[in-house]
C-alpha cells in the first residue's frame, strides 16, 4: 500500500512538474509576442519585402526577400553583377545560383522544401504556435552575446528543432539555432525596431550561409501587406 501511495505521489510530481514547465513557457512566449507588437497586429501581417544588404568577407550582396503568408518566400540576391534566386513554396523549392556557376534552375529536394517551410510564416512560429502544430518547452537559461537569456526549444510540425533565446528583461529574441539534417544554423538578431504597423522587427542580424559562414544582414527598407504577384514564386524559364 505504501508503494502504491509512493508510486501516486511520484506520478503526480512529475506531472505538476511538467504542467508548471510548459506554462513557464507559454509565459515566456506570451511576453515576448507583447514585446514585439501583440499578436493581433502580427495576425494582420499578409505579406513582407525585406529590402537590404549583406556584408560578407568585404563582399556586398543586396539582397530583396519577399514573402508571402504560407502561399511563397523568394530570395533575391546580386553577387558580383549576377542575380540569383531562392523559391519556397508549399509543396516545391527552387534555386539559380549563377554565382556558384549554375547555368540551369535546379529544383530543391523533397526534404529541403519540407525544412524550409517556416519561412513561409510572416506572422512567425510564435503566434498561435499550437494550432501551427508545433510545440515549445523552456530547457534552461543561458548567457547569448551578454545578453542573460531564456532558453526555449522547439520541435516544428515539419520535425525541424530551433532553440530561441529570448532576452530576459526586454523579451526580445537576441539568437536561434535551426537544427535540421545533422546542421546547426545560428541566427543573432539586433537593432529592433517598432514599425507603423506596430509590428517590432529587428534591422540587422548575423545570418548562417553554410560551412560555417556568416554573414552581416542590414534592413534598410520593410514593407508590409504590399500586394505580391504570386507568380514571383516560380522559376524563369
Amino acid at each position: 500500500m505504501k508503494m502504491v501511495k509512493f508510486f501516486s505521489l511520484f506520478v503526480a510530481v512529475v506531472i505538476g512538474s511538467y504542467a508548471a514547465k510548459a506554462q513557464t513557457a507559454d509565459e515566456i512566449i506570451a511576453k515576448h509576442i507583447e514585446a514585439i507588437g501583440g499578436a493581433a497586429n502580427w495576425k494582420k501581417i499578409s505579406s513582407v519585402i525585406r529590402t537590404g544588404s549583406m556584408s560578407l568577407q568585404g563582399i556586398t550582396i543586396e539582397v530583396t526577400q519577399t514573402t508571402l503568408h504560407q502561399k511563397g518566400s523568394r530570395q533575391d540576391l546580386t553577387i558580383m553583377g549576377m542575380n540569383n534566386y531562392v523559391i519556397v513554396t508549399p509543396t516545391e523549392g527552387w534555386m539559380f545560383m549563377p554565382v556558384q556557376q549554375q547555368t540551369e534552375v535546379q529544383k530543391m529536394p523533397d526534404e529541403q522544401v519540407k525544412d524550409a517551410q517556416e519561412q513561409l510564416d510572416v506572422q512567425g512560429s510564435f503566434i498561435d504556435y499550437k494550432s501551427k502544430g508545433h510545440s515549445f518547452e523552456l530547457i534552461g537559461s543561458e548567457t547569448v552575446e551578454g545578453v542573460d537569456c531564456f532558453k526555449l526549444k522547439m520541435t516544428a510540425k515539419s520535425g525541424v528543432f530551433v532553440t530561441y533565446f529570448i532576452d530576459k528583461k526586454t523579451y526580445n529574441l537576441v539568437q536561434s539555432v535551426r537544427t535540421a539534417e545533422g546542421n546547426e544554423l545560428v541566427t543573432t538578431f539586433s537593432d529592433f525596431k517598432k514599425l507603423p504597423e506596430g509590428i517590432v522587427v529587428a534591422m540587422s542580424s548575423v545570418v548562417p550561409l553554410g560551412n560555417g559562414i556568416t554573414a552581416d544582414f542590414t534592413v534598410s527598407k520593410i514593407e508590409i501587406n504590399k500586394p505580391v504577384d504570386e507568380s514571383l514564386f516560380k522559376p524563369a524559364k
